[in-house]
């Protein structure tokens, strides 16, 4: 079934490894810590089952538990991640398999962002979370799509046009001012190796962000004729040779960010392509125009990426060439709804070890 050496890899080495499953930048605020809501817009219930307590290994920094300032904690691991009804599937086996496969889960913290639309009662995704791994250090916030919603174009697929998809553009002002760096994750992902490992690599220079590059990809299938046709905007990779990255995983150094004020740079092609349609895939795009050509390059097995096939088409994908460290359903093929519907591709094999949904959820009487 699976071809690729490095598929087989990484099947042996989940199933060796797994264990009995028991705002924009204005007005953020953050989710108490309170309540267990699982109601959700069709009225069914989210479940999932508890996922194991992971504890640290000994080599592991001592960490103060009862630090109620632990989100500003620089010595923790910081990742940020959006959470949302459609891909809260997805997350929560994201969220499963960075503390599996890490030496020190209880140095993880997490930022989740949520969209103030899709909150039925502000502790929902909070509760969810709280109960599926209870140890778990993290915060919600809050969202507001109503900052974004009028910069958002049309796209060649529906998901992309989510606000939330933008979220990643605003953490350095949704998250506290003392969170000087994160790792971003999407939602259809899982980490097969230690998160620590990305964590340590170092931004150099004045790079704001870290992120695999490929540069043997077409990079200006990006954009439009009308943006390579205009000196005005093509001019902007005049002195820089811009490569591809997916911004689906990134380090990001949030203190840079905001000294320079990138959410601002990302705003301003968002307007311009409001009025001029110079690309077509949503919320990438700004970041190429942005940080094209002027990243840290990290190794690409930090994003095995493409997995849930091309935008338009849900197609199989094989794995890219290399060891692997995480897999990423880019895409519009998601692992669990092609598991659900019994088409599975042989990649979604992978990720099935990592969810913790209960399919047998009932609905409310």
């Amino acid at each position: 079934m699976f071809r690729s050496p490095q598929v087989l890899f990484v099947v042996l080495s989940v199933f060796l490894l797994r264990v009995p499953t028991n705002a924009a930048r204005s007005l953020p605020y953050k989710i108490s810590h309170s309540g267990y809501g699982k109601k959700v817009e069709d009225e069914k219930v989210v479940q999932f089952s508890e996922a194991p307590e992971f504890r640290n290994q000994q080599m592991c920094p001592v960490i103060d538990r009862d630090n109620l300032e632990m989100a500003c904690d620089s010595s923790l691991v910081h990742i940020a991640m959006t959470i949302d009804w459609d891909y809260l599937r997805g997350s929560v086996a994201a969220i499963h398999s960075v503390l599996r496969h890490t030496s020190c889960p209880e140095n993880v913290f997490f930022h989740f962002i949520a969209s103030d639309s899709r909150l039925k009662n502000k502790d929902d995704f909070e509760g969810i979370v709280q109960s599926t791994f209870p140890a778990l250090r993290f915060t919600v916030y809050v969202f507001r799509e109503s900052l974004i919603r009028d910069l958002i174009s049309p796209t060649i697929r529906q998901a992309l046009e989510n606000p939330l998809n933008y979220a990643r553009s605003y953490l350095a002002d949704l998250l506290e001012p003392c969170v000087e760096r994160v790792i971003y994750l999407d939602s259809d992902v899982i980490v097969v190796d230690d998160i620590q490992k990305l964590w340590k690599v170092s931004l150099s220079g004045s790079k704001v962000i870290g992120a695999p590059e490929y540069c043997h990809a077409n990079f200006t299938r990006y954009f439009s004729h009308e943006f390579w046709s205009s000196p005005e905007f093509s001019e902007v990779f005049a002195e820089r040779r811009p490569c591809y990255f997916n911004t689906g995983v990134m380090q990001m150094d949030l203190a840079k960010w905001r000294k320079g004020d990138y959410t601002k740079k990302i705003e301003k092609w968002m307007e311009i392509q409001k009025e001029r349609r110079i690309y077509d895939l949503g919320s990438l795009p700004p970041f190429l125009l942005v940080f094209g050509g002027e990243i840290e390059a990290i190794e690409h097995r930090w994003n095995q990426h493409g997995l849930g096939g091309d935008n338009v088409e849900n197609s199989c994908r094989r794995l890219h060439p290399g060891p692997v460290s995480l897999l990423h359903w880019s895409g519009k093929g998601k692992p669990w709804s092609r598991l659900d519907a019994r088409k599975p591709c042989p990649i979604d094999f992978v990720w099935a070890p990592y969810d913790l949904y209960k399919p047998q959820a009932h609905l409310l009487t």
